[in-house]
């Protein structure tokens, strides 16, 4: 084997060594990884009590924010940006959601402000049982726009035990007849 040869098949090995790392660096990136979390089943945010009128709550093991609104709606939004699947975050001072990748910026309803994103931010449902707050995060629920039956309320008054008896209208209160009125 002559010096050149040698020195080709060096070169020729150490290319092919080096496409194939790049190969399998480039096929781990796409690989699809199992994410830690809770993310994919029904979380218990909290009682209803622990997020103050107009805060933005984030969830980041689950991907997403629990927003509460001053009437006291709650909403539940994706972290991940609609245009490329960036994680968007909060800015709190600009009080919006900011996608670091491209820029997209959303309001706290998750409707777009600055594109390029295309649609608002996906949310997921919100429960609220017994004054605790569930976010269901198996399914984001896809939105092309941003209505007022997104927010989730709390019941004003507690749904009747189940087997009590039918609620009667109280005999002292005023307009309604007394105990002997037939």
């Amino acid at each position: 084997m002559t010096r050149r040869d040698f020195f080709g098949l060096t070169w020729r090995v150490l290319t092919a060594f080096t496409a194939g790392q790049a190969a399998c660096i480039g096929l781990r990136f796409l690989a699809s990884r199992k994410a830690e979390g809770s993310f994919g089943e029904v979380l218990i945010a909290g009682l209803s009590g622990d997020f103050p009128l107009e805060t933005v709550t984030p969830f980041e093991q689950a991907r997403f924010f629990l927003i509460r609104f001053a009437d006291g709606g709650f909403l539940a939004l994706s972290s991940t940006c609609p245009h490329l699947a960036c994680v968007v975050g909060w800015d709190t001072a600009r009080r919006r959601f900011a996608c670091p990748c491209h820029g997209s910026e959303f309001e706290r309803d998750g409707s777009v402000v600055n594109p390029p994103a295309p649609r608002p931010l996906d949310r997921f449902a919100v429960l609220i049982e017994n004054d605790r707050v569930k976010v269901d995060t198996r399914q984001a629920l896809r939105r092309t726009s941003v209505t007022p039956e997104d927010l989730v309320y709390a019941p004003t008054t507690p749904p009747p035990a189940p087997g009590a008896a039918p609620a009667t209208l109280d005999s002292t209160a005023p307009g309604q007849p007394g105990p002997g009125y037939r």
